[in-house]
């Protein structure tokens, strides 16, 4: 698929797709016009990508990490050393902090939006 239905069908501007190819985390084809031309896995690829940049992982990390992760015959990776799995495992401690500090948030604000609510009656 060109470049630009690959956009369409992951919501994701041709732009970054062109960058995650310079990242090395995305892969295409070239046809004889010198067109990209993506494969249908692709697809999957990108939401997986995507996924990984919205937990806060930063692009040299996801290369490594996206080929650890089980694709569509969901075997394991040879190359999901120890040394990566203690880098996922900080990387989720991570992510539960702020996860845990966003509900904190919320709490804080619910409190505000009740003693708020409270006033105007």
């Amino acid at each position: 698929m060109k470049i630009g239905e690959l956009a369409r069908r992951t919501g994701v501007s041709e732009r970054s797709l062109r960058y995650y190819e310079q990242q090395g985390l995305l892969v295409s084809e070239r046809t004889p016009g010198g067109q990209r031309d993506y494969a249908e896995r692709a697809v999957d690829r990108v939401i997986r990508i995507q996924e990984l940049f919205a937990a806060g992982l930063n692009s040299k990390k996801i290369a490594r990490v996206l080929p650890c992760m089980r694709d569509g015959d969901g075997g394991p990776s040879e190359i999901a050393t120890g040394k990566l799995v203690t880098e996922l495992a900080k990387e989720r401690a991570r992510i539960d902090q702020m996860i845990n500090s966003l509900v904190n948030s919320r709490d804080v604000l619910d409190g505000v939006i009740d003693a708020a609510s409270e006033a105007e009656r």
